[in-house]
């Protein structure tokens, strides 16, 4: 009797520069090797550190989008959610990975129990800078706009906005850059879920607001690489080697271990 995957994989925040990186290397493994066991793998925005027009930073990435496209050869469903650093990407990307774009935040079925996923930026509601930001780019008909920008300006732009973004977060208070408890309450109030999946904070951990529980996806750091999984026996954080390859060892189950309260 053939034996179906039935462990979801989640991750977010692998903020990708080229090809090159070694963060590149690192996923191409997991994507050739661990992706491969998964039901299905759920990228959660900024999984590029910028991307400003398919038609500019495709090639940039080709043997990333290749090893994507790879999943669905291997018939592994990928669903792909745009952040506040890859809001660009476009209907060439999702040709060609066969990826499948969701939106932000979004409730899906995961392991018989329906779970609010999102990037994560929407809860940090105190930082109103970004939510000015984030309103123009979830937007459609901003992105398009931009789009139509030529390429060298794009690219001009973009860079510009990093250094923007990098002095004003060495300014505000770490507090503001981070979610706002009472907004995440909301949220799964109004969506009726229990259980949230997130990144961009950048503050990976797992916390309970009464009823909810709220996962906090790793961002990737030369000297650490994670990713969730998601399955009817619980959620783990499980550890990637410098191949991609699931570390030796368990990594701990967050329903059964200790987890903040806030």
């Amino acid at each position: 009797m053939t034996s179906w995957p039935d462990t979801l994989h989640l991750l977010a925040d692998v903020h990708l520069a080229d090809d090159t990186s070694p963060a590149a290397q690192q996923l191409a493994g997991y994507l050739a090797g661990p992706a491969r066991g998964a039901a299905a793998i759920y990228i959660l925005g900024d999984l590029f550190d910028v991307w400003v027009g398919d038609d500019v930073s495709f090639d940039t990435h080709r043997a990333t989008l290749d090893a994507l496209a790879g999943l669905a050869a291997a018939r592994v469903p990928l669903y792909f959610q745009r952040g506040n650093r890859d809001f660009a990407v476009g209907a060439r990307f999702f040709t060609h990975t066969g990826a499948r774009p969701i939106a932000d935040p979004v409730v899906h079925r995961l392991a018989g129990q329906p779970v609010l996923l999102a990037h994560g930026d929407v809860f940090c509601s105190d930082d109103v800078a970004h939510q000015r930001f984030r309103a123009r780019y979830t937007s459609a008909v901003w992105r398009s706009r931009m789009l139509r920008v030529p390429a060298g300006l794009r690219r001009v732009l973009a860079r510009r906005a990093r250094q923007r973004s990098a002095a004003a977060k060495m300014r505000k208070d770490a507090a503001i850059m981070d979610v706002q408890t009472e907004t995440v309450a909301r949220w799964a109030r109004e969506t009726e879920t229990f259980r949230i999946i997130h990144g961009h904070t950048h503050r990976p951990g797992d916390h309970t607001h009464g009823r909810v529980k709220r996962h906090v996806l790793a961002d990737w750091r030369p000297d650490r690489a994670e990713i969730l999984t998601v399955s009817r026996r619980g959620i783990r954080r499980r550890l990637l080697d410098a191949r991609g390859r699931f570390a030796d060892g368990d990594h701990h189950a967050t329903d059964t271990e200790q987890s903040s309260q806030d």
